[in-house]
């Protein structure tokens, strides 16, 4: 059986032990408090509701009129009791609702709508409409990404059924759980794009793919959508890695996968698809694993969106006393979080929690000039290059080098002897590039309405 992979990669350890036969169970916060941040992917939104208010389950209460806006919606039924900042993944604080359930079962749910009979206009709008982004991570909104513009012909849609990182295992659980879903949710977005799908599926979960195939034929779908088996290798889940493997073609430089004829989305993503059109369900609850040395009881679970991890404790498990780190997401391109206070939001694969034997710290010794990082970078890039010239204040020759093509996703950081920290020093690149180009939207803004002040003088004087 043909695995399909890709060029560079690391193998950790996969620790999917430690949670892959733990059932997807529904929980609720024990304060039955949610705090939800207003913007999850896309455009930054405008508060919709004030302290006070009573919400429905379902219902708005954030969004905005800009394309790139994803609505945000309630996932409880209760009062509004407060908006203020919180404590998010990335270690920032973001505007928050926080909202008191009150027992009921209120809700605000959109019509059903048949996703095969409706104009793909109004489907793509039902997409919006229940506020659906990535779920892998990223949260790019999902109707921006269905929208295909006109000068671009996608031909597949990939599911990332890949789930690489170390630890997590939610979507090998709802794959093996909710399979009738998942196909559903292809088929609609194959119906939007006019694309065939492929689902990626690495080899450590080959037994999910007959389940797959199986559902496949019950719903005469299969001239439509194929099981790829996809090695299994970090970062294999990466979308520019996904399209290599399964599609033979490369993302080009600073584009999206619509470039190379191909549309992405997550396993969960397309479950939530299917109940936003079936069920008139948005996107307001989300599987995620939380797993790691320091927890007593590895899991995955079903939670509102906004239930901070600390109001699962101890009721759905318990935190070691040797925990050192605690990660939003996988230990590979996941946060480090100063503590499990912060709310789960619509891209919350996992939190890991790891003790000190699973997150030895090294200092960091000189660089040897081995190559190792080089050799192991999927991206093919020069991990120690890019390095050198960040140290050297040279952030032209860093781009030059790949700055910003880098995904961050730290193989480079596994295999250095060296210990070096490679993937700070990009992200703190990144950061720097990300300031300069903002002060010179700013600068060309500021030029742009002195110009537009001068003309207006000049015919006010006229």
């Amino acid at each position: 059986m043909k695995l399909h992979t890709f060029k560079g990669g690391i193998h950790p350890r996969e620790m999917k032990e430690l949670s892959e036969k733990c059932p997807v169970t529904s929980c609720m916060p024990k304060s039955k408090t949610v705090t939800i941040p207003l913007t999850m992917g896309g455009a930054p939104n405008a508060l919709l509701v004030n302290v006070g208010d009573q919400v429905a389950k379902g219902q708005i209460i954030a969004n905005g009129d800009k394309f790139m806006n994803c609505p945000v919606h309630s996932s409880v039924a209760g009062t509004v009791k407060k908006i203020s900042k919180c404590l998010a993944p990335g270690g920032v604080e973001v505007p928050c609702v926080v909202i008191q359930a009150d027992d009921t079962d209120r809700t605000d749910y959109m019509d059903v709508l048949d996703p095969f009979t409706c104009e793909v206009s109004e489907a793509l709008k039902r997409v919006r409409d229940a506020g659906i982004v990535g779920m892998g991570g990223a949260s790019f909104p999902c109707h921006v990404k269905l929208n295909v513009p006109k000068d671009k012909e996608v031909h597949f849609v990939l599911v990332n059924a890949a789930e690489c990182e170390p630890y997590l295992t939610c979507d090998q659980r709802t794959m093996e759980e909710n399979t009738d879903k998942v196909i559903d949710g292809l088929l609609i977005v194959l119906r939007l794009t006019g694309a065939k799908g492929i689902i990626a599926l690495e080899d450590n979960k080959k037994y999910l793919k007959p389940l797959l195939e199986d559902e496949i034929v019950k719903k005469n779908a299969s001239d439509k959508i194929s099981v790829f088996l996809v090695k299994t290798k970090y970062p294999q889940g990466s979308e520019k890695f996904i399209v290599s493997a399964c599609l033979g073609v490369e993302i080009p430089s600073g584009k999206l996968p619509a470039d190379a004829g191909a549309v992405i989305c997550n396993v969960g993503t397309v479950c939530a698809i299917s109940d936003a059109f079936r069920l008139g369900k948005p996107l307001i609850e989300r599987s995620l694993t939380i797993s790691g040395g320091a927890v007593t009881k590895p899991c995955n679970i079903r939670v509102p969106v906004g239930t901070l991890i600390s109001d699962l404790v101890p009721e759905v498990f318990e935190v070691k006393e040797d925990c050192a780190k605690i990660i939003s997401g996988g230990p590979m391109m996941g946060f480090a979080m100063p503590s499990y206070d912060f709310p789960v939001q619509k891209g919350t694969s996992g939190v890991t929690f790891l003790t000190e034997k699973e997150t030895v710290l090294f200092e960091e010794d000189p660089c040897i000039s081995c190559g190792s990082c080089v050799a192991t970078c999927a991206m093919r890039l020069s991990p120690v290059l890019i390095k050198r010239e960040l140290e050297a204040g040279n952030i032209e020759k860093a781009k030059k080098f790949g700055l910003m093509d880098c995904i961050e996703c730290g193989c480079c950081a596994f295999v250095c002897p060296s210990h070096i920290k490679l993937v700070q020093r990009v992200r703190l690149g990144k950061g720097i590039v990300r300031k300069q180009m903002a002060e010179e939207r700013a600068k060309k803004e500021a030029e742009a309405r002195a110009a537009e002040a001068k003309e207006a003088a000049k015919v006010e004087a006229k």
